[in-house]
């Protein structure tokens, strides 16, 4: 289009609404229609023209001008200059009315300056001129609701109280939705039960408020409790939506059910894509996948809809059934036509993560920059968590560096993936950028740093992080700041420290605790005080396999056949079975698994050959099977072969035959390496020139150059 013909279009437009610019003769109403008109439209240019106008003819000085001012206002407040022309006008008023004061109200509140409305509000009431009305008492309730002022809150309630506003709808509901969501106590329950009669709109109100307040789940469920019993009461899509979400907070299946139940008998529609998505959430947080799956299959729009395909997705991977996930999105039709959006590419990746399939997630990330995600904050967290857990803390870091914005999530998933690494110093060093760059730690934070500190033996800085800088940011320690702690001394050997700080401590201590310290013992040797820990640990927790296993490796150690056997004996007694050990490793897209002394792979004739020659070659650098943590009943030369087959040395010898020379090997293994394996992945990785990274149940252990970065402590 030409400049000359995009002059002539603006120029109609222009003649066209000045066209409606009254005559002298004509009444101001029509004035205030047309600003009325430039305010929720985009015609700013028009209001100044008729603000112009109306200043030549002087209909902006006298008291009788207040509706024209009030327009005016009303058309700065909206087009975002409230603190400016909008003020400045109404500075400049020779009366005011209570039109005037709501307006500017309004317009600040808009532009998020709550502050600035309750400011202005109590500059209304100084002025004994105006008397606050239902619209003024709806815009300040609101504000304090918004910024959390709940003190000023009630101030103002018993303010509109006084004038006779709390009868009016919009103020009541308004009143609950600020007790609900700001105090999350029972204000809001109070105020509906001193109501003469409660509508749909003042429940919904309070039930939405406690929801999103987040801490005040039981006064949201005694809201929809009084709701059910009101029998003339009938829900509306807001209603089902609250209870779905409340349903899924309190992870309630048979709540659940009855929602849903209710929802189908009064014949609500379920196929809306909104509702849909929140009964498949809610399922798969009540751990019912199956039925989120038959909501998804019931919808009609699923296959067009990424909403719904993503919520399925995400309902499998909340109860751990990454493969499915993945396998969703790998079925999903017409991708080109309803791509994958931010919160999509979050699901998957956390799901590769959880499953340590490095290529897999190479091949999300390309898909990710081919869909121009990439600078998404959410999808960013995502790819570093996934290479964090899947072993490759360099491209972790690599994406880390690369993200232009980042929030706590970001800082705490490479805090904590360096931490889980065993690379305390990087974690450290990532935690005072964090510092530097004032974004506010919280308690997952400080559970990374200080198992840095721990893997680090920072102990005087473990202190200072436990004692003072979470004290400085107001963050409580729970049980897992705790059992930090007790790492880090007992991993120092500072038993006698662990003992009393655990008999002072304020938690009821888990298996997670008495494990860390059994541990510790194992690997300080301090094999007394580790047969005390796990004689009570077994007391306590009588299911858990991984106490009695410690337990006999102490004895073995120990050459305490006795209690060796004591302790299988216990463990058939009470029919606890040790979770046999499963290593897998992903080669050309495709993952291999291994159990121990496995016979199931179609290959297992050529790794078990495998294996046997590379012991060989490690036996003159120094490797020597650890047979002393064997049975007693069974000879060295079966104790020795039991070793040589475990799975992660199947995996390792796999991945050798399979890759390319000194091309790394990512190995993930489902308990804890034992330490025969430990001894000879390192001489593996020194022998065959390359970076072997496994991941077991506690930590990820780098071999390079016969050398590993736990420093023998895992």
């Amino acid at each position: 289009m030409s400049a000359v013909s995009l002059i002539e279009r603006q120029q109609v437009k222009w003649n066209k609404l000045t066209s409606l610019l009254p005559k002298p003769t004509e009444a101001l109403p029509r004035l205030n229609n047309l600003l009325k008109l430039c305010a929720n439209s985009s015609y700013l240019k028009t209001g100044e023209s008729i603000h112009a106008h109306l200043i030549v003819k002087d209909l902006l000085s006298r008291p009788e001008d207040a509706w024209q001012i009030n327009s005016l206002i009303n058309l700065y407040a909206k087009r975002g200059e409230a603190h400016h022309r909008a003020r400045k006008l109404f500075d400049s008023m020779p009366e005011r009315n209570v039109v005037s004061w709501c307006t500017l109200m309004k317009g600040y509140q808009d532009s998020g300056s709550d502050s600035e409305v309750l400011k202005l509000f109590k500059t209304m009431l100084l002025s004994f001129k105006s008397k606050p009305n239902e619209f003024v008492a709806t815009v300040v309730i609101k504000s304090c609701s918004s910024s959390g002022r709940i003190k000023e809150g009630k101030q103002c309630h018993g303010c509109f109280l006084k004038h006779g506003l709390t009868s009016h709808e919009y103020v009541r509901n308004t009143l609950l939705y600020m007790y609900s969501s700001c105090s999350g106590a029972r204000e809001a329950i109070r105020v509906l039960d001193d109501l003469p009669y409660c509508d749909l709109l003042a429940f919904n109100s309070a039930l939405s408020g406690y929801l999103e307040h987040g801490g005040a789940l039981g006064e949201a469920l005694e809201v929809l409790r009084k709701m059910a019993i009101e029998e003339d009461l009938v829900w509306d899509e807001v209603t089902y939506m609250s209870s779905l979400k409340l349903c899924s907070s309190f992870r309630d299946l048979n709540m659940a059910r009855q929602i849903h139940s209710r929802m189908v008998r009064l014949g609500f529609h379920c196929g809306d894509v909104n509702v849909s998505g929140a009964l498949i959430n809610m399922y798969g947080k009540c751990g019912k996948p199956l039925y989120a799956q038959r909501v998804y299959d019931g919808s009609t729009t699923h296959a067009q809809n990424i909403v719904l395909n993503t919520s399925i997705m995400d309902a499998y991977f909340q109860n751990k059934s990454y493969e499915e996930a993945l396998n969703l999105f790998a079925k999903m039709e017409n991708r080109d036509e309803v791509p994958p959006n931010e919160f999509t590419f979050a699901v998957l990746l956390n799901s590769v993560a959880e499953l340590c399939l490095l290529k897999h997630g190479g091949l999300l990330h390309g898909l990710v920059v081919k869909s121009g995600f990439r600078s998404h904050v959410m999808v960013g967290n995502a790819l570093v968590n996934m290479y964090a857990k899947s072993g490759s803390i360099q491209d972790a870091w690599k994406t880390f560096s690369g993200m232009n914005f980042r929030d706590v999530i970001t800082w705490n998933v490479m805090i904590c993936g360096f931490s889980h690494h065993g690379l305390g110093k990087e974690a450290l060093e990532v935690f005072e950028e964090m510092m530097v760059a004032g974004e506010v730690p919280n308690r997952i934070t400080f559970i990374g740093v200080l198992h840095a500190c721990s893997h680090m033996g920072f102990v005087e800085q473990g202190r200072y992080y436990f004692h003072h800088l979470m004290k400085r940011f107001n963050v409580e320690p729970n049980l897992q700041h705790y059992t930090c702690v007790v790492g880090i001394l007992s991993k120092a050997g500072l038993f006698e420290e662990v003992e009393s700080f655990m008999r002072e401590a304020p938690v009821q201590w888990d298996v997670v605790a008495w494990s860390s310290l059994l541990n510790a013992c194992y690997v300080r040797r301090n094999y007394s005080l580790g047969k005390k820990v796990a004689e009570y640990a077994i007391e306590m927790y009588p299911n858990n396999s991984g106490i009695y296993i410690l337990l006999s490796n102490i004895h073995a150690k120990s050459k305490e056949w006795d209690g060796v056997a004591r302790v299988r004996s216990l463990m058939k007694e009470r029919r606890v079975k040790k979770e046999p050990g499963v290593s897998w490793i992903c080669i050309r897209n495709q993952t291999h698994t291994f159990l121990s002394e496995d016979n199931q792979h179609s290959e297992i004739v050529l790794i078990y050959a495998k294996v046997k020659e590379v012991l060989s070659k490690i036996r003159p650098l120094g490797y020597s099977p650890d047979v002393a943590g064997g049975y007693h009943d069974v000879d060295a030369e079966q104790s020795e072969s039991n070793l040589s087959y475990h799975s992660e040395k199947l995996a390792v010898a796999y991945g050798l035959m399979k890759t390319p020379e000194n091309s790394p090997l990512y190995v993930t293994k489902n308990v804890r390496i034992c330490d025969d394996c430990h001894s000879a992945i390192k001489l593996i990785s020194r022998l065959s020139n390359r970076l072997i990274v496994v991941r077991d149940s506690n930590r990820f252990h780098h071999f390079q150059n016969g050398q590993c970065s736990c420093c023998g402590y895992w």
